[in-house]
């Protein structure tokens, strides 16, 4: 823990020679408590408008900063086993994604998964307190010193001990909190615009293609009006007999072991890289080329189609990224190389991820908690699509042009999101060394 010259790297100019920040612990510039439970809960819930707000974990999006509102309330005989807690309070998780901070805009009773922080020191304020905790240095505080092995956890002790910092003009605080309110708010607005994409998006793929029972969509383009009725095909149709394996899936477990994996080498496709329409790029494991070369089969190639053997959702697919020109895939990926000859392959793979074809792989499937489907059952999966390969190459643009600005909003949101981060290693002293 460092106390030494607590000054940022950043500084606003007008307060350049403010001189040092003061070093305090949280829990002596504040209350530090933790909620509970009463038991069994279910005795204790209500609908009754006077009636007591109840806060669980599972119920608070990860993503927000203030909680306004709560889905479940309880009896006012709860307050003998749980704590109340006031607007401007801040709480965070002792467990599940532990010590992300949030303030209370609301009144409420706190489920024991919580700790809050209260009774604040009037020498700072809740907005800067909560972007200090945000900060990356107070949460490698948290994972450091967090009670625990395989499931780390917080208690009130640990959170009392955060070295906090403070700038000694409450401007300075106040400067630091809006800088970073203002550009969360920037964030929430991009995020805003990427939902609405997504929303475009589904509406226009329920209007594009026709629904369950329909043979033709609500939407067609004009110049494929007279065209008649599209026509049912199985997934397998559209696969290209020319390309050796151009429908399979990966290797069984025993063939790609973890003593296989390499620091570098031929990239391995993951479970956890096949997005729901969108290829994740965060997990990356390699395995060698002599091994690619073992399991050729289960090789796939830039530009084409996985499928995911397991849910959630199950049968989601993907499109390999242009720059992994060869990859293997796991266990639970299904390859896809489509007869382009014949089929549009941004249709298929748009069709594939549509709600109809979705609910019938969901309904193929198997397993009650994690759904699973195999290759024989997919193959089989029918399809309604456009006679004219001209038809389904104009629905892909349409729909590739708009998945193009999803991606493009949701790198500026990233963009935005890793501007934010930068920002507050610089406006904050570290923490720890």
């Amino acid at each position: 823990m460092s106390k030494k010259k607590p000054i940022p790297e950043l500084r606003f100019p007008d307060f350049e020679n403010e001189g040092e920040w003061q070093y305090e612990e949280l829990g002596k510039i504040s209350e530090i408590v933790r909620g509970g439970s009463p038991r069994p809960i279910q005795d204790f819930l209500t609908t009754n408008d006077d009636s007591l707000n109840w806060l669980k974990i599972a119920d608070v999006p990860s993503d927000s900063k203030y909680i306004t509102e709560t889905k479940e309330k309880v009896i006012k005989e709860a307050l003998n086993s749980t704590r109340e807690v006031s607007p401007g309070d801040l709480i965070l998780s002792n467990s599940m994604s532990f010590g992300r901070p949030y303030i209370l805009k609301i009144k409420t009773c706190i489920h024991d998964g919580w700790i809050a922080i209260r009774k604040i020191s009037n020498i700072t304020f809740e907005d800067y307190l909560y972007y200090f905790i945000s900060s990356e240095s107070s949460q490698s505080y948290f994972q450091i010193n967090a009670a625990g092995a395989a499931v780390k956890n917080l208690n009130a002790e640990i959170i009392k001990l955060l070295p906090i910092y403070l700038p000694k003009n409450k401007g300075e605080q106040q400067k630091i909190a809006s800088c970073l309110s203002t550009l969360d708010d920037l964030i929430e607005a991009h995020s805003q615009k990427l939902e609405l994409l997504k929303d475009h998006k589904k509406g226009l793929m329920q209007n594009l293609f026709p629904q369950e029972g329909e043979k033709v969509p609500k939407y067609r383009f004009k110049e494929f009006e007279k065209d008649g009725e599209w026509v049912k095909k199985s997934l397998i149709d559209t696969a290209d007999k020319k390309v050796k394996w151009s429908f399979t899936g990966g290797p069984f477990g025993s063939n790609l072991k973890a003593s296989d994996y390499t620091s570098e080498g031929i990239r391995i496709i993951q479970l956890q890289n096949i997005g729901d329409g969108e290829f994740n790029d965060e997990y990356k494991i390699y395995t060698s080329e002599e091994k690619a070369d073992e399991l050729l089969s289960c090789n796939i190639y830039a530009e084409e189609i996985i499928l995911s053997k397991m849910g959630d959702p199950v049968g989601r697919a993907c499109i390999i990224p242009d720059n992994l020109k060869r990859c293997v895939m796991a266990s639970d990926g299904i390859r896809l190389v489509v007869n382009e000859t014949k089929y549009s392959k941004y249709f298929v793979y748009s069709l594939i991820n549509s709600k109809p074809i979705r609910e019938a792989i969901e309904n193929k499937a198997t397993g009650s908690t994690r759904k699973r489907i195999g290759l024989d059952e997919l193959r089989n999966i029918e399809l309604i699509m456009p006679k004219s390969l001209s038809e389904q190459i104009k629905i892909a643009n349409c729909i590739s042009s708009l998945d193009k600005s999803i991606v493009a909003q949701a790198l500026k949101i990233e963009q935005l999101k890793q501007h934010k981060k930068g920002l507050m290693q610089g406006l904050f002293p570290k923490v720890i060394d």
